[in-house]
Formats: structure tokens, sequence, C-alpha cells
């Protein structure tokens, strides 16, 4: 019998999407065939101490009474020492011991210091393998400004949006606002460099300007003020293929919004009432086929590699692309797992897919 791969599934993180990732980790750590993989449950504390942290995944359930953390439970994660080796260490009160080679790293850690390219740095910088987009693309991902900017000079459409820096709002707010106004109500006031719909507001009065800004400037230090666009809301999740086969594109995923006003994170990760996810969405062929071709190739833009979900709006006048997401959700009822799913492609062998492609593509 071969032996089995070493998988490092790195979770938690410094982000407001802390809980998000560990509930994350927990889809991933009850899916992952352990036949065919010994996992190593690393967590990151909201400090960023790299902790050895148990693998039961009930310990990381989300609902809305208990938003999972990682504990600081006194471990610490010694990373190899060189790209000599893959080994990783633990110090356990002062006494250290090996847990062997590793053979890969699953970081399922979403918003900055995780998914914005910094830890994938680190992976880099140790030499090891990992599963997702490199650092360029990470960090192109995670920031909404500049992957319009890049997926726009891709030839693909994009929502409308201004940029504003914190600085600005502090020292020149009348200047910001005149800008701003020039836009129609409403209007959507969104982080940068956030995800999981942290810091979203959507904005209805101008009175309501300043604190939607104030919200999401508590996240980042750039904000996005994006028009409002008429039209169904569409994801598509997208998978690398290995060296040689070509990247392919899930059916497509539909959001409805009927008692809310927009998909924000109750409805994401607390299933909240007011939203209805359609898998697969109600396209004709022509049209599923035009999104897959666009989310592939809004991947290719950014130099994305492993997986991706891409969001467009569906308008009257064609697809218009939203955001990209390098690192999803694999919550029960998260958009991407699901799409693959109705695509013919189970949970654990998504999971399969993506170690298999992180390897083929650093071995």
């Amino acid at each position: 019998m071969a032996a089995k791969l070493v998988v490092a599934v790195l979770f938690g993180g410094r982000s407001s999407e802390h809980s998000i990732s560990c509930a994350t980790a927990r889809g991933v750590l009850g899916a992952i065939d352990r036949d065919k993989y010994d996992v190593l449950p690393i967590g990151i504390t909201r400090g960023g101490a790299f902790t050895l942290v148990t693998a039961d995944v009930e310990k990381y359930t989300l609902d809305a009474g208990n938003l999972p953390e990682v504990e600081d439970n006194g471990t610490r994660i010694l990373w190899p020492e060189s790209i000599a080796t893959k080994e990783l260490r633990v110090d356990e009160a002062g006494s250290v011991r090996s847990l062997g080679e590793v053979d890969l790293v699953f970081p399922i850690v979403h918003g900055p210091f995780g998914e914005d390219g910094t830890l994938q740095g680190m992976l880099e910088l140790a030499g090891l393998p990992y599963v997702g987009s490199g650092v360029l693309a990470s960090s192109l991902g995670m920031d909404k400004h500049f992957t319009k900017t890049v997926v726009e000079q891709a030839g693909i459409r994009v929502a409308p949006w201004r940029t504003i820096v914190h600085d600005d709002w502090l020292n020149k707010p009348q200047a910001v606002r005149a800008v701003i106004e020039q836009m129609e109500l409403p209007l959507f006031v969104k982080p940068s460099r956030a995800g999981s719909s942290v810091g979203v507001s959507k904005v209805t009065a101008w009175d309501d300007l300043p604190a939607a800004l104030n919200t999401a400037f508590a996240e980042d230090e750039r904000v996005l003020i994006e028009a409002t666009m008429v039209g169904r809301e569409i994801e598509c999740a997208v998978l690398q293929g290995k060296s040689g086969h070509p990247t392919r594109a899930s059916v497509a995923g539909e959001i409805v919004v009927s008692g809310r006003e927009f998909y924000d994170f109750e409805a994401k990760y607390l299933d909240a009432p007011g939203i209805d996810l359609l898998c697969p969405a109600p396209l004709e062929g022509a049209q599923l086929a035009e999104l897959q071709q666009l989310s592939i190739r809004a991947f290719e833009a950014i130099g994305g590699a492993g997986l991706a979900r891409v969001d467009f709006f569906l308008t009257e006048d064609g697809f218009v692309f939203n955001e990209i997401n390098t690192m999803p959700g694999f919550t029960p009822i998260s958009m991407f797992p699901r799409c693959w799913q109705v695509s013919g492609l189970s949970y654990p062998e998504l999971i399969d897919e993506l170690i298999a492609v992180a390897l083929d593509r650093r071995g």
C-alpha cells in the first residue's frame, strides 16, 4: 500500500474572517479521505500564533450562537529551517518534537494575512507546496480595486466603481463626497481588501454615507463605492487543470435576494432567511457557456492557480464582472463546493483534485 500524503490544513488567522476560516476547516477536515491522507491541523490564533490543534470537526461548528475560534493552547509550530527539508516541528511547553515531513499545505485562511498573498509568500519562502493561487494572484484577488482594474484590462465588463482612500476621507471629506455624489443611489460601500461581506453597507440615502464609509474603513484603508447593478447574481466555480489539461468551470449558481437588502454575512454563513441559493442556476445553454468562458478568462487574467469562485451580474446587456475569490468558503452552504457537486464532483473528490493539481504544479 502506498504511503499516505501528509496534508497540513491551515486555518483561522488574524482577519475578521477568522471564524469563517474555522467553519471552512470543519468542512475540509470532515470530508478529506483519511485513507489517502494523514491530516495535520494547524490553527492560527487571532494574535497570529501557529498552533497544533484538534481535528475534531465539532469544535469548528458555525451557527448564530457560536462563532468558532482557534484558541491559543500554548503550542507553537516551527516551520522548516530551510528549503532542504519539509519537516515541521512543534514546541510544547519548551519540549520540541518532530511532526514529520509535510507533502502539502492546504491554507484555507480567508481575508488579510492569509488569502492576500502574505501566507502564500511565507510558504514559498519555506519551499512548501500549497493549494491555491500564488502570491501575486492571491494579492490581486483580495484587492477589489486592482482585481477590477486587471479584469477590465482583459476586456471583461466590470461594475462601475470609485476607490476612496481613508486619508482623503479624513482630510477632505467634502471633496470625497462630491466625487461619490456624482454616482446614483443606491450604492454599495465595501472594504477593498475584505471578504464574506464584512464591512459592506448598502447606501440608499446620502445621509447614510458617512456611517457606511466608517464601517468599511474599519476593515481597510481603501474603500470601493460601487454602483448598484440591476440583474441576477450569478456565480461560477473554477478549477485549474493539471499540466497539459485545461482549466474548467462548473455549472452556475444563483443568489436570489427576496427578504434582505443584499447577500450579507448572516445569509452567507448563518443561514439567515431572505436568500435562496439556486444550483444549477436557470440559464440557457449559450448563457452558461459564456459565463464559464468569462470566469476562466478572469481567473487567468489575475494569474490564478488551483481554484476560484467568480461572481457576475447578469443584466439586460449581458454579464458584468463583480469579483473573484481565490480561496472561497467550503462551509456546507457555500456555493463553491455546491456548484462542483452539481457538476458531478463530490466534496472528497474536489479535495483530491485540489491536492493533485497543487502537487503537480509545485512538483
